[in-house]
């Protein structure tokens, strides 16, 4: 309860302050390529039960090709996108998720239903709480395109060894997560945005 709590509490606080870079953002992705500002993808949350995560889009419209980025230089991304992508703002319009109850401030990244098929009985935990917009597991995978672009075949080297690693330390996590653990969570994903 005093999660949720601080939950909305935080996102409805963040929402406001930040409106003004949220509608400058808005603003620069619809000016610099055609289609809207925001980009909807089905995720899975709590409980398996899918919703439609927020994003600034930072692709161009008619792309294609798989669910994973490999690295900034992938074609699909536009130039504003790039530098979202870098700083994670193109994930600031997920406080409208968290807002919702979709999602939390702080818990096991998203992942899209062709993943989750994937999981094993040791990643399963992870739908057990609400998806969040950073845990311990997203910062360590900060440069994660980077890994991706390294590998001669990216999807392969995602499945086997990314969501695997990814996932099993999420659900670490949530097991001994509280309100302190997470504030230190927010404080290190800050810090290392600011970093970039």
């Amino acid at each position: 309860m005093a999660k949720r709590v601080f939950d909305v509490f935080s996102s409805l606080l963040a929402l406001i302050v930040l409106s003004p870079l949220l509608f400058t953002i808005g603003v620069i992705v619809r000016r610099e390529s055609e289609g809207g500002a925001f980009f909807r993808q089905i995720r899975v949350g709590k409980n398996g039960k899918p919703f439609a995560l927020l994003k600034f889009r930072s692709m161009h419209v008619d792309a294609s090709g798989p669910l994973i980025t490999v690295g900034e230089k992938d074609a699909r991304i536009t130039t504003a996108g790039q530098w979202l992508r870098r700083t994670k703002l193109d994930e600031l319009p997920q406080l409208w998720n968290v807002l919702k109850g979709d999602m939390s401030i702080v818990g096991p990244r998203p992942e899209v239903p062709k993943y989750v098929e994937l999981y094993d009985e040791d990643m399963l935990p992870a739908l057990d709480v609400r998806p969040g917009l950073t845990d311990p597991a997203s910062i360590d995978a900060f440069d994660e395109g980077e890994e991706l672009a390294s590998s001669d075949e990216p999807e392969a080297h995602y499945q086997n060894v990314i969501l695997p690693r990814k996932v099993r330390a999420q659900v670490a996590y949530a097991r001994r997560s509280n309100l302190f653990s997470d504030g230190r969570v927010i404080a290190r994903t800050l810090l290392r945005i600011l970093k970039r």
